[in-house]
């Protein structure tokens, strides 16, 4: 028998699947050429979901941190675009990533307080910074309190000479910020400490004892993810153009709706986020127009999909059809050359 044995780390899939991401992206780069305001976005809000997603899948699905409070560095960039534009007069695309960087410094503290806390007090915990978080911002009266305020005219003109020109830099940022946070997922879980991230998430304990720092390793991955978040909430206040305590720090719009997206979508995979947001928006779109129904709906089919699909829809698909479109870890490939059986 004549075979080759040979290590891979991709797979034809994968081949193919980037082709395909790459003609899709530059489709969508070229989105304000062909759709409409409306569209635009729309697509906007999908792409900083997906961005949101990935970062609290990479959160809980490797790093093993269920945080329900993540909405806190959602509200924190916001308020920070709207501070640093207002009262230091910073360009908005500068007061952006300065907030992703005032994010990642406020987790530092946040993170030395709450990572005492284990499991469901983890979990608590974070959501109880969060509303702290929302406390503080509402009795900031320079920013308009517990009301909120709006982006000044003059800021909002600065981003570009007219409205169209303005959404479409604003659909840009958005999508932007989509690929640069799933790539940055992608490459640091095809890295070493995205390994060791692998390692933890399927069994601490033996992690320990190979010598990973499992307290550095997830500490690392939180900053990471506060300050991304932070700048993805800086994102979807400048399309919103206004903000509020309410809306900045929403548990059930930046953290619940997320946390349902990984789910159904397949925790612990760079594929799911993506899958679930495409699922959520589509039951929006469809459905949102009935009210509380929507709700309800969004809740049967969370139930159906852990039922049914424990590992999410994604992971039904990869189990089901051997398929691997961000192929992570090695592979053993055989290839069979004999011919004439």
């Amino acid at each position: 028998m004549n075979t080759d044995i040979r290590v891979s780390r991709t797979s034809n899939a994968a081949k193919v699947a980037a082709v395909l991401g790459a003609l899709i992206v530059v489709i969508l780069i070229a989105a304000p050429y062909w759709a409409g305001r409306a569209d635009l976005r729309l697509m906007g809000e999908v792409f900083l979901y997906l961005a949101l997603a990935s970062l609290w899948n990479l959160l809980a699905g490797y790093a093993g941190l269920v945080s329900v409070g993540q909405q806190a560095y959602v509200g924190f960039g916001g308020y920070m675009l709207f501070a640093l534009t207002i009262f230091a007069g910073l360009p908005p695309l500068v007061a952006i990533a300065l907030a992703g960087v005032l994010g990642a410094l406020i987790s530092i503290p946040v993170a030395a307080l709450i990572f005492r806390l284990r499991g469901a007090y983890f979990a608590i915990g974070t959501w109880v910074m969060a509303e702290v978080f929302r406390l503080v911002f509402a009795q900031v009266s320079a920013l308009g309190g517990g009301s909120g305020t709006s982006l000044p005219t003059d800021i909002v003109r600065s981003m570009a000479d007219d409205r169209s020109a303005r959404e479409a830099l604003s659909y840009w940022l958005a999508l932007g910020a989509a690929l640069i946070v799933v790539t940055a997922v992608y490459l640091l879980l095809r890295s070493r400490k995205g390994l060791a991230l692998t390692a933890i998430r399927d069994n601490e304990l033996a992690s320990a004892s190979l010598g990973i720092d499992i307290w550095r390793t997830k500490f690392f991955v939180y900053v990471v993810t506060s300050g991304l978040t932070a700048v993805i909430g800086a994102l979807i206040f400048l399309q919103k153009l206004r903000i509020s305590p309410d809306a900045a720090f929403s548990v059930n719009d930046w953290t619940a709706f997320v946390i349902f997206i990984v789910v159904i979508g397949g925790i612990g995979t760079i594929e799911g986020p993506i899958i679930g947001t495409l699922v959520f928006f589509l039951l929006r779109e469809t459905l949102a127009d009935l009210g509380t129904i929507y709700l309800m709906v969004l809740g049967l089919v969370a139930i159906v999909v852990m039922l049914k699909a424990p590992h999410g829809i994604w992971g039904f698909i990869r189990h089901r059809f051997n398929l691997q479109l961000f192929p992570l870890g090695y592979r053993v490939v055989i290839a069979d050359h004999t011919k004439g059986v």
